[in-house]
């Protein structure tokens, strides 16, 4: 059985720092599509339980119109807890020798998940995104600041199929159009040979 004590600290701790969450509703001036007012289902994360292997791209400059990309790999393991409504994971960058959390809540008042994001390279808890899925897609929207630029983020999910996902980021610079800096895709892996306490092999 894994060993979890890891991650139920995890959870302990950044579910403390809800604080961190933005006021709802969006500016009178947004980018297409943001809101903090999407919503979603309890086990929209049901699927992503387990293990994967990702093939990451990320825009080498943000913020400059720039096209140059770098791709990556990682691996990622995933666990559900309170019978889903928290969810984390951890993603190793086998090349980039750093790894990161992903910690997503689900208030079940408001309907709504919060996704918190935290990097070993920089120990900083991002401030989350908010939303939910609507059938295969996923959306989630916030503010946040990309090195002392205000910036509005988007992330997008695609359940592409039972074996397979699709994630994108995204920031608005301007409130009036985003530009995609990272995408991952993700096939489903044997937990067994993956991961190891939960967390993917070194």
């Amino acid at each position: 059985m894994m060993r979890r004590s890891w991650v139920s600290a995890a959870v302990a701790v950044f579910v403390g720092l809800a604080a961190l969450v933005p006021a709802q509703g969006a500016d009178a001036q947004s980018p297409p599509g943001y809101t903090l007012g999407r919503t979603g289902g309890a086990h929209d994360f049901d699927y992503f339980q387990g293990a994967w292997t990702t093939t990451q791209r990320r825009l080498k400059t943000r913020g400059v119109g720039s096209t140059e990309w770098e791709e990556f790999p990682a691996t990622l393991c995933m666990a559900l807890y309170l019978e889903g409504i928290a969810t984390v994971d951890e993603i190793w960058f086998p090349t980039k020798k750093w790894a990161g959390l992903t910690l997503r809540t689900f208030d079940v008042e408001k309907r709504q998940w919060s996704v918190y994001w935290i990097s070993s390279a920089r120990g900083k808890l991002e401030s989350p995104v908010l939303g939910g899925f609507a059938g295969p897609r996923g959306e989630f929207y916030g503010e946040d600041q990309d090195d002392g630029r205000p910036v509005k983020v988007r992330y997008t999910w695609q359940k592409v199929d039972n074996d397979h996902a699709h994630w994108e980021q995204a920031f608005s610079y301007d409130d009036r159009t985003w530009e995609t800096n990272w995408t991952a895709d993700f096939s489903r892996a044997d937990a067994a040979s993956l991961c190891e306490g939960g967390r993917p092999k070194r």
